[in-house]
Protein backbone atom coordinates (compact mmCIF):
# COMPACT_ATOMS: atom_id res chain seq x y z
CA UNK A 1 0.00 0.00 0.00
CA UNK A 2 1.86 3.00 -1.15
CA UNK A 3 1.82 5.98 1.42
CA UNK A 4 0.27 9.38 0.36
CA UNK A 5 1.35 12.54 1.80
CA UNK A 6 -1.49 15.16 2.36
CA UNK A 7 -0.28 18.77 2.46
CA UNK A 8 -3.01 21.54 3.40
CA UNK A 9 -2.61 25.59 3.95
CA UNK A 10 -5.17 26.31 6.87
CA UNK A 11 -4.93 30.35 6.29
CA UNK A 12 -7.89 32.67 8.66
CA UNK A 13 -10.05 29.68 7.82
CA UNK A 14 -10.49 27.89 11.23
CA UNK A 15 -14.68 27.89 11.08
CA UNK A 16 -13.36 25.19 7.99
CA UNK A 17 -10.75 23.19 9.75
CA UNK A 18 -13.06 20.82 11.46
CA UNK A 19 -14.81 19.48 8.52
CA UNK A 20 -12.09 19.59 6.01
CA UNK A 21 -9.58 17.48 8.34
CA UNK A 22 -12.68 15.31 9.58
CA UNK A 23 -12.69 14.42 5.54
CA UNK A 24 -9.06 13.81 5.05
CA UNK A 25 -9.31 11.36 8.19
CA UNK A 26 -12.30 9.35 6.74
CA UNK A 27 -10.12 8.45 4.00
CA UNK A 28 -10.62 4.81 2.93
CA UNK A 29 -6.87 4.61 2.40
CA UNK A 30 -5.07 4.59 5.34
CA UNK A 31 -1.46 5.14 5.18
CA UNK A 32 -1.20 8.93 5.05
CA UNK A 33 0.75 11.45 6.50
CA UNK A 34 -1.10 14.88 7.06
CA UNK A 35 1.17 18.12 6.66
CA UNK A 36 0.05 21.74 7.69
CA UNK A 37 1.75 24.66 6.54
CA UNK A 38 0.46 27.37 9.21
CA UNK A 39 0.58 30.81 7.08
CA UNK A 40 -1.00 32.63 10.04
CA UNK A 41 0.98 31.68 13.35
CA UNK A 42 -1.74 33.61 15.15
CA UNK A 43 -5.37 33.22 13.76
CA UNK A 44 -6.13 30.27 15.61
CA UNK A 45 -5.20 26.99 13.01
CA UNK A 46 -2.23 25.92 15.02
CA UNK A 47 -4.12 25.65 18.18
CA UNK A 48 -7.36 23.98 16.67
CA UNK A 49 -4.93 21.70 14.85
CA UNK A 50 -3.43 20.47 18.00
CA UNK A 51 -6.90 20.40 19.77
CA UNK A 52 -8.55 18.36 17.15
CA UNK A 53 -6.20 16.27 14.85
CA UNK A 54 -2.94 15.97 17.42
CA UNK A 55 -1.63 13.26 14.44
CA UNK A 56 -1.01 16.15 11.76
CA UNK A 57 2.37 17.19 11.77
CA UNK A 58 2.72 21.28 12.02
CA UNK A 59 5.00 23.58 10.33
CA UNK A 60 5.19 27.30 11.23
CA UNK A 61 7.80 28.81 8.76
CA UNK A 62 7.26 32.28 9.80
CA UNK A 63 5.42 34.38 6.82
CA UNK A 64 3.13 33.81 4.44
CA UNK A 65 4.38 31.58 2.09
CA UNK A 66 1.74 31.69 -0.10
CA UNK A 67 0.36 28.93 -1.97
CA UNK A 68 3.78 28.01 -4.26
CA UNK A 69 6.41 28.10 -1.53
CA UNK A 70 4.11 26.54 1.20
CA UNK A 71 3.52 23.60 -0.72
CA UNK A 72 6.97 23.43 -1.89
CA UNK A 73 8.14 23.58 1.50
CA UNK A 74 5.66 20.55 2.57
CA UNK A 75 6.46 18.53 -0.38
CA UNK A 76 10.11 18.26 1.13
CA UNK A 77 8.65 17.75 4.60
CA UNK A 78 6.56 14.82 3.40
CA UNK A 79 8.06 11.09 2.91
CA UNK A 80 4.65 10.09 0.77
CA UNK A 81 5.27 8.70 -2.52
CA UNK A 82 2.38 10.36 -3.53
CA UNK A 83 1.65 13.86 -2.75
CA UNK A 84 -1.68 15.07 -2.54
CA UNK A 85 -2.39 19.24 -2.17
CA UNK A 86 -5.93 19.70 -0.26
CA UNK A 87 -7.66 23.29 -0.06
CA UNK A 88 -8.50 24.37 3.09
CA UNK A 89 -11.99 24.81 2.04
CA UNK A 90 -11.77 21.35 0.16
CA UNK A 91 -14.19 18.18 1.35
CA UNK A 92 -12.58 15.37 0.05
CA UNK A 93 -15.20 11.97 -0.49
CA UNK A 94 -13.97 8.90 1.81
CA UNK A 95 -12.81 7.23 -1.13
CA UNK A 96 -10.82 10.26 -3.25
CA UNK A 97 -7.38 9.17 -2.32
CA UNK A 98 -8.41 4.92 -3.24
CA UNK A 99 -9.84 6.39 -6.09
CA UNK A 100 -6.34 8.77 -8.04
CA UNK A 101 -4.11 6.23 -6.76
CA UNK A 102 -5.18 3.31 -9.06
CA UNK A 103 -4.36 6.22 -12.13
CA UNK A 104 -1.06 5.88 -10.96
CA UNK A 105 -1.04 2.21 -12.21
CA UNK A 106 0.29 3.46 -15.38
CA UNK A 107 3.94 4.95 -15.54
CA UNK A 108 3.05 7.76 -17.43
CA UNK A 109 1.07 9.67 -15.22
CA UNK A 110 2.74 12.64 -13.21
CA UNK A 111 -0.12 14.03 -11.99
CA UNK A 112 -4.32 13.54 -11.55
CA UNK A 113 -7.15 15.14 -10.22
CA UNK A 114 -10.27 14.72 -9.15
CA UNK A 115 -13.83 15.59 -9.91
CA UNK A 116 -13.90 19.28 -8.12
CA UNK A 117 -17.67 19.80 -7.47
CA UNK A 118 -18.28 23.54 -5.55
CA UNK A 119 -19.68 23.48 -1.88
CA UNK A 120 -21.88 26.06 -0.45
CA UNK A 121 -20.37 26.42 3.20
CA UNK A 122 -22.79 29.01 3.91
CA UNK A 123 -25.52 26.29 3.78
CA UNK A 124 -23.49 23.17 4.32
CA UNK A 125 -24.48 21.60 1.22
CA UNK A 126 -22.97 20.47 -1.52
CA UNK A 127 -23.87 20.72 -5.10
CA UNK A 128 -23.84 19.80 -8.74
CA UNK A 129 -21.64 23.13 -10.32
CA UNK A 130 -18.53 21.63 -11.70
CA UNK A 131 -15.06 23.70 -10.37
CA UNK A 132 -12.72 21.86 -12.48
CA UNK A 133 -12.55 18.50 -14.26
CA UNK A 134 -8.67 19.57 -15.09
CA UNK A 135 -7.00 22.23 -17.02
CA UNK A 136 -6.83 22.53 -20.65
CA UNK A 137 -5.01 24.95 -22.90
CA UNK A 138 -6.76 26.54 -25.41
CA UNK A 139 -4.14 25.13 -28.45
CA UNK A 140 -6.15 26.33 -31.35
CA UNK A 141 -4.42 30.08 -31.80
CA UNK A 142 -0.91 29.13 -29.45
CA UNK A 143 -2.17 32.42 -26.84
CA UNK A 144 -1.00 30.04 -23.49
CA UNK A 145 -4.46 30.51 -22.57
CA UNK A 146 -5.21 28.17 -19.52
CA UNK A 147 -8.95 27.16 -18.04
CA UNK A 148 -10.27 24.60 -15.94
CA UNK A 149 -12.52 22.66 -17.99
CA UNK A 150 -16.19 23.05 -17.13
CA UNK A 151 -16.11 25.51 -14.68
CA UNK A 152 -19.60 26.84 -13.75
CA UNK A 153 -21.30 24.37 -15.75
CA UNK A 154 -23.91 21.79 -14.24
CA UNK A 155 -22.37 17.88 -13.88
CA UNK A 156 -24.07 16.18 -16.12
CA UNK A 157 -21.23 13.24 -16.69
CA UNK A 158 -20.31 15.06 -19.86
CA UNK A 159 -16.26 14.55 -18.62
CA UNK A 160 -17.16 11.32 -17.52
CA UNK A 161 -16.35 9.15 -20.27
CA UNK A 162 -13.14 7.42 -21.55
CA UNK A 163 -11.53 10.46 -23.79
CA UNK A 164 -11.91 13.33 -21.43
CA UNK A 165 -9.34 11.27 -19.20
CA UNK A 166 -6.37 13.04 -20.09
CA UNK A 167 -6.00 16.75 -19.61
CA UNK A 168 -3.24 19.09 -19.76
CA UNK A 169 -2.84 19.69 -16.25
CA UNK A 170 -4.41 19.88 -12.86
CA UNK A 171 -5.45 22.40 -10.34
CA UNK A 172 -3.53 22.44 -7.21
CA UNK A 173 -6.56 22.51 -5.37
CA UNK A 174 -6.99 19.11 -4.90
CA UNK A 175 -3.99 17.69 -7.09
CA UNK A 176 -2.25 14.30 -6.85
CA UNK A 177 1.66 13.72 -7.83
CA UNK A 178 4.02 11.48 -8.19
CA UNK A 179 7.09 12.40 -6.21
CA UNK A 180 9.36 10.57 -8.90
CA UNK A 181 8.11 12.87 -11.32
CA UNK A 182 8.21 15.91 -9.06
CA UNK A 183 12.04 15.24 -8.50
CA UNK A 184 12.78 14.57 -12.32
CA UNK A 185 10.80 18.32 -13.34
CA UNK A 186 11.97 20.22 -10.80
CA UNK A 187 14.18 23.50 -11.08
CA UNK A 188 17.37 24.08 -9.15
CA UNK A 189 19.95 27.30 -8.81
CA UNK A 190 22.27 28.11 -6.36
CA UNK A 191 21.39 25.17 -4.04
CA UNK A 192 18.20 25.66 -3.95
CA UNK A 193 15.44 23.96 -5.73
CA UNK A 194 11.51 23.99 -6.14
CA UNK A 195 8.74 21.94 -7.66
CA UNK A 196 6.22 24.60 -8.00
CA UNK A 197 7.92 28.03 -9.04
CA UNK A 198 8.60 29.94 -5.97
CA UNK A 199 8.57 33.50 -7.91
CA UNK A 200 4.66 32.86 -8.87
CA UNK A 201 3.86 32.68 -5.29
CA UNK A 202 0.56 31.74 -6.23
CA UNK A 203 -1.68 31.67 -9.50
CA UNK A 204 -0.84 30.06 -12.21
CA UNK A 205 1.99 27.46 -10.64
CA UNK A 206 -0.01 24.30 -10.90
CA UNK A 207 -0.47 25.13 -14.90
CA UNK A 208 3.27 25.85 -14.98
CA UNK A 209 3.98 22.51 -13.14
CA UNK A 210 1.44 20.62 -15.17
CA UNK A 211 3.30 21.80 -18.79
CA UNK A 212 6.90 20.68 -17.36
CA UNK A 213 5.11 17.63 -16.91
CA UNK A 214 4.02 17.39 -20.30
CA UNK A 215 7.55 18.53 -21.51
CA UNK A 216 8.93 15.78 -19.92
CA UNK A 217 6.31 12.99 -21.77
CA UNK A 218 4.45 12.34 -18.53
CA UNK A 219 0.31 12.78 -18.36
CA UNK A 220 -1.51 14.36 -16.27
CA UNK A 221 -5.22 12.60 -15.81
CA UNK A 222 -8.52 13.52 -14.71
CA UNK A 223 -10.60 10.94 -12.44
CA UNK A 224 -14.17 11.18 -12.52
CA UNK A 225 -14.98 8.37 -9.98
CA UNK A 226 -12.85 10.88 -7.61
CA UNK A 227 -15.11 13.20 -5.84
CA UNK A 228 -14.06 16.34 -4.24
CA UNK A 229 -16.16 19.65 -3.33
CA UNK A 230 -13.97 23.14 -3.20
CA UNK A 231 -15.72 26.03 -1.14
CA UNK A 232 -14.07 28.47 -4.06
CA UNK A 233 -16.98 31.29 -4.39
CA UNK A 234 -14.71 32.93 -7.32
CA UNK A 235 -14.00 31.61 -11.01
CA UNK A 236 -13.15 32.34 -14.32
CA UNK A 237 -15.84 34.98 -15.92
CA UNK A 238 -18.72 32.88 -17.09
CA UNK A 239 -18.14 32.87 -21.21
CA UNK A 240 -14.56 34.21 -21.01
CA UNK A 241 -13.83 37.22 -23.26
CA UNK A 242 -16.70 36.33 -25.60
CA UNK A 243 -19.20 38.37 -22.76
CA UNK A 244 -16.54 41.73 -22.67
CA UNK A 245 -18.41 43.73 -20.51
CA UNK A 246 -19.55 40.79 -18.05
CA UNK A 247 -15.94 39.58 -17.93
CA UNK A 248 -14.95 43.57 -16.97
CA UNK A 249 -17.51 43.28 -14.05
CA UNK A 250 -16.21 39.96 -12.89
CA UNK A 251 -12.24 40.81 -13.10
CA UNK A 252 -13.52 44.02 -10.94
CA UNK A 253 -14.55 42.05 -8.22
CA UNK A 254 -11.41 40.38 -7.82
CA UNK A 255 -8.58 42.00 -5.31
CA UNK A 256 -5.86 43.90 -7.20
CA UNK A 257 -3.20 41.69 -5.55
CA UNK A 258 -5.03 38.51 -7.24
CA UNK A 259 -4.99 40.67 -10.84
CA UNK A 260 -1.43 41.65 -10.41
CA UNK A 261 -0.50 38.03 -9.66
CA UNK A 262 -2.50 36.76 -12.39
CA UNK A 263 -0.91 39.16 -15.34
CA UNK A 264 2.68 38.29 -13.98
CA UNK A 265 2.39 35.07 -13.60
CA UNK A 266 0.70 33.81 -16.46
CA UNK A 267 3.56 35.97 -18.82
CA UNK A 268 6.27 34.46 -16.57
CA UNK A 269 4.77 30.44 -17.34
CA UNK A 270 4.56 31.52 -21.28
CA UNK A 271 8.35 32.61 -20.76
CA UNK A 272 9.13 29.56 -19.35
CA UNK A 273 6.91 27.17 -21.60
CA UNK A 274 5.98 27.95 -24.52
CA UNK A 275 8.54 26.17 -27.55
CA UNK A 276 7.47 29.30 -29.41
CA UNK A 277 7.98 32.04 -27.72
CA UNK A 278 7.08 34.60 -29.74
CA UNK A 279 3.91 33.05 -31.32
CA UNK A 280 1.34 35.59 -32.93
CA UNK A 281 -1.04 34.53 -31.45
CA UNK A 282 0.17 35.37 -27.37
CA UNK A 283 1.17 38.23 -28.77
CA UNK A 284 -2.07 39.24 -29.83
CA UNK A 285 -3.34 38.52 -26.91
CA UNK A 286 -1.03 39.80 -24.80
CA UNK A 287 -1.24 43.61 -26.25
CA UNK A 288 -5.06 42.83 -26.46
CA UNK A 289 -4.56 42.39 -22.78
CA UNK A 290 -2.50 45.37 -21.84
CA UNK A 291 -4.95 47.45 -23.65
CA UNK A 292 -7.63 46.47 -21.51
CA UNK A 293 -5.72 46.78 -18.40
CA UNK A 294 -4.28 50.48 -19.32
CA UNK A 295 -8.13 51.46 -20.09
CA UNK A 296 -9.93 49.62 -17.19
CA UNK A 297 -7.32 48.11 -14.76
CA UNK A 298 -4.31 50.78 -14.64
CA UNK A 299 -3.59 49.38 -10.79
CA UNK A 300 -2.15 46.30 -12.30
CA UNK A 301 0.57 47.98 -13.95
CA UNK A 302 2.49 48.27 -11.30
CA UNK A 303 3.50 44.79 -10.94
CA UNK A 304 5.29 45.57 -14.48
CA UNK A 305 8.74 46.42 -13.03
CA UNK A 306 8.83 42.98 -11.44
CA UNK A 307 7.66 41.36 -14.16
CA UNK A 308 10.79 42.88 -16.50
CA UNK A 309 12.85 42.09 -13.76
CA UNK A 310 12.26 38.20 -13.42
CA UNK A 311 12.41 37.98 -17.18
CA UNK A 312 15.73 37.12 -17.13
CA UNK A 313 15.49 34.59 -13.94
CA UNK A 314 13.05 32.73 -15.96
CA UNK A 315 14.77 32.82 -19.25
CA UNK A 316 17.27 30.62 -17.16
CA UNK A 317 14.49 28.62 -16.13
CA UNK A 318 12.98 28.31 -19.56
CA UNK A 319 16.31 26.62 -20.70
CA UNK A 320 15.62 24.09 -17.90
CA UNK A 321 12.21 23.63 -19.40
CA UNK A 322 13.11 22.63 -22.87
CA UNK A 323 15.89 20.65 -21.79
CA UNK A 324 13.05 18.51 -20.58
CA UNK A 325 11.23 18.49 -23.93
CA UNK A 326 14.72 17.65 -25.63
CA UNK A 327 15.06 14.74 -23.55
CA UNK A 328 11.48 13.63 -23.75
CA UNK A 329 11.73 13.15 -27.26
CA UNK A 330 15.10 11.19 -27.97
Amino acid sequence: MPKVSIITLPFRKTHLIKPVYQAIFAQTHKDIEVIAIINDPIDGSKELLQKEFSQVKIIIPGWNTWFAVGNNIGMKESSGEFILLTNDDLILEPNYVEKLLKDFADPRVAAATGKILRYDFKNHQKTNIIDSTGLIMWEKWMTGRIRDRGQMQEDRGQFDTPDQRVVFGVTGAAAMFRRAALEQVKFCENGKCEYFDDDFLAYWEDADLSWRFNHAGYQCVYEHGAVCYHGRSAGQSKGGYVYFWRFIKHHRTIPAIIRRLNYKNHILMYIKNAEHLFHPGFIIRELGMLGYIIIFETSTLKVVPELIRLIPKFLRKRKHVMSLLKSSQT
